[in-house]
């Protein structure tokens, strides 16, 4: 069966999905809007759906249809991408762009190795990272706005693939001159009447359900959802937290020594994976991350 659409259709498709009007999307195009306009008409007539509702005021909206149809000509336009990239290429080096996505809390983690030793191997390769909340970065991925992201694999990971790049228990943090510091490990019975300096984002160790699984009641003194203002609140002994990613330094923000101890109670393990939508062949650009995380443990 012959194609009866080009790749410069779903181009202008996709770009008026991203931009949220066609006036919006033929700018990204650099094209005219009438062009765009008349683009996406024959591309709807040649599927045999409507994939955009255009109201007047209010730009284009996907249908149901449309919002179908994305992340497959995401996936086209993303393979002829390489296609391209592997044809030009002199050597086997790979080139093109890839869109990161990562969950906001793993960023420090990651995203420097990525954007320097992974892209230092491969320089004729575009990266680009975009940091977000776990929900925004799965739905990044199934519309296609990101060929990869990284995530917890306890967040919502339906429809995703993955592979395990870290792997974290939760762990204790006091102030240097706390009673306990010097103790090997701790039990948390031991802190729990100590006020709780909660770090308060999904990712993080939920440090109240884990007392309360203990039959223990935790004293919330405060939550924060920077975890440079956890620590800092801890090395004052203002009280205790739990987290999960080890930093690398034992000093707060404000230069402060913390201790980090870990939890003598059965604790479970958190793991952070690298993740794509299921059933998609992973672009040589993907794949090639995929190898390097595997790799190094990024």
């Amino acid at each position: 069966m012959s194609v009866r659409f080009s790749l410069r259709q779903l181009e202008f498709f996709v770009a008026v999905a991203d931009a949220g009007s066609l006036s919006a999307g033929a700018e990204r195009c650099g094209a005219s809007q009438a062009g765009v306009s008349l683009a996406i008409r024959d591309l709807e007539r040649h599927l045999g759906v409507q994939l955009l509702t255009r109201r007047r005021a209010k730009g284009a909206v996907l249908t149901e249809a449309g919002t179908r149809v994305l992340l497959d000509a995401r996936r086209l336009l993303g393979s002829a991408d390489d296609l391209q990239a592997i044809a030009s290429a002199t050597t086997n080096e790979i080139s093109g762009t890839l869109a990161v996505g990562c969950y906001v809390t793993l960023a420090p983690f990651v995203i420097p190795p990525v954007l320097d030793g992974f892209a230092r191997r491969h320089p004729a390769l575009d990266v680009r990272v975009t940091e977000g909340a776990a929900d925004e970065m799965h739905g990044a991925l199934l519309d296609g706005r990101c060929e990869l992201a990284f995530l917890y694999d306890n967040d919502d990971v339906t429809g995703l693939s993955s592979v395990p790049v870290r792997t974290s228990r939760p762990y204790l943090i006091l102030a240097a001159d706390h009673p306990l510091a010097e103790r090997e490990s701790i039990r948390l019975a031991e802190v729990a009447d100590d006020p709780l300096i909660m770090f308060d984002v999904p990712s993080a160790a939920n440090a109240a359900q884990m007392l309360a699984e203990v039959g223990l009641t935790p004293r919330i003194r405060h939550l924060s959802s920077n975890i440079e203002v956890v620590r800092c609140l801890v090395a004052r002994g203002v009280g205790y937290s739990i987290l999960v990613q080890r930093w690398p330094t034992d000093l707060s923000f404000e230069g402060r020594p913390v201790v980090s101890r870990p939890i003598a109670d059965p604790t479970r393990e958190r793991r952070a994976v690298l993740a794509w939508p299921a059933r998609t062949r992973l672009t040589r650009r993907a794949q090639a991350l995929v190898d390097f995380a595997a790799e190094t443990s990024v």
